[in-house]
């Protein structure tokens, strides 16, 4: 898939979620399939996002986006969305060394 057809498909995700949530505000909650459902959409984006990232990165790094593979739902579930590659806090300087 290339991205223009994960970003295709992310639409399409996206709009059966939201026809879901809106059955669940009018019928006062989703029965135990249409809850599955839900979760199996909300996996499927997950796994679409992280697709489309990785092929950004490898584009980004000069690899080919085309072997960006889909991971699995665990892999893409266990990520921390509040994980940063670096502090906020300043670096710590050696005072001896500064100009």
């Amino acid at each position: 898939m290339d991205d223009p057809q994960i970003l295709q498909r992310i639409g399409q995700l996206v709009d059966e979620e939201h026809a879901l949530y809106q059955r669940a505000e009018q019928d006062h909650g989703l029965n135990d399939e249409e809850e599955a459902h839900l979760r199996g959409l909300e996996v499927a984006l997950d796994q679409c996002w992280d697709l489309l990232q990785q092929r950004r990165a490898r584009r980004e790094f000069g690899s080919n986006p085309d072997r960006a593979k889909v991971r699995d739902a665990t892999t893409v579930e266990r990520y921390d969305p509040a994980w940063k590659l670096e502090e906020d806090t300043p670096e710590p300087r050696n005072e001896a060394h500064t100009p």
